[in-house]
């Protein structure tokens, strides 16, 4: 039996989607029929990702590249809009900008903090009440928040990120109760170490602070994770559109860990 997600002809806003999840979750949605905006404020690494895209067999869908700072309420107004009158409608919502330092606390300035906070937690929020008028007016919609681990797991070593992860966890459950009344669902995702650039940039991050090599902090993190693997973005593409999809019907607020089994709580 093959699933059949029937997104078709739908419109994807998805955010940070030159490199790593966001550009495998906008491969995925476009390689399902769906007209995907992939935002990002690097424009050399956006053309990139829109080729990439399109390089895919064709499915019929379009793809449009919007050079947007996410931690600009001006420029998340743009993306909306830009999408609108691309489009004519916005059906789904991955938000996945965002990035915060690693490194001990009293290596860390405030900037580390607010810049974190600023990206990643207000600029979700953001694009949340940016779309929730066109979802109203449809009676439907479907928002994912990429979010992580350390929202439930606090590590000392990357508390800008962990602050920042907790509180959309909790504004995610939050706002769902609401957003439900218009059939609009929201759910998150928190990927566990996963291969991407960003967590490259992390090793070296932790190494530095650490003491240590490269190696040994990727040594350590391996261990830790009970599967013994490293997540693949495609992961975590997959998983988006089940929830983005009628099959997913019945789930808001919820968040799903995809860790290889690390986070020790329930």
């Amino acid at each position: 039996m093959s699933l059949n997600l029937q997104l078709e002809g739908k419109t994807a806003i998805v955010t940070g989607g030159s490199a790593g999840i966001g550009l495998a979750t906008a491969k995925a949605l476009y390689n399902e029929g769906v007209n995907v905006a992939i935002a990002a404020r690097n424009q050399e690494r956006l053309e990139k990702a829109v080729n990439a895209i399109l390089s895919l067999p064709d499915s019929g869908a379009k793809v449009i590249p919007i050079s947007a700072d996410i931690s600009q309420a001006a420029d998340v107004a743009q993306v909306v809009s830009t999408v609108i009158e691309q489009f004519g409608r916005i059906d789904i919502l991955i938000n996945n900008a965002g990035s915060a330092r690693a490194g001990s606390l009293l290596e860390l300035d405030d900037e580390a903090f607010l810049d974190a906070w600023n990206l990643k937690l207000l600029g979700y929020i953001r694009l949340v009440k940016a779309v929730s008028p066109h979802f109203k007016s449809q009676r439907d919609g479907r928002i994912v928040n990429i979010i992580g681990g350390a929202g439930r797991t606090p590590r000392p070593n990357f508390l800008p990120g962990g602050t920042t992860n907790a509180a959309l966890l909790n504004f995610t459950r939050g706002i769902s109760k609401e957003l439900a009344q218009d059939n609009i669902r929201i759910n998150a995702i928190s990927p566990g170490l996963t291969a991407t650039e960003r967590a490259e940039t992390l090793f070296a991050q932790n190494a530095q602070s650490s003491g240590i090599s490269v190696d040994e902090v990727k040594a350590q993190s391996l261990k830790a994770i009970p599967l013994s693997k490293v997540v693949q973005p495609e992961e975590i593409a997959s998983l988006t559109l089940f929830l983005v999809s009628d099959l997913a019907s019945s789930i808001t607020g919820a968040e799903i860990l995809v860790d290889g089994g690390q986070t020790p709580g329930v």
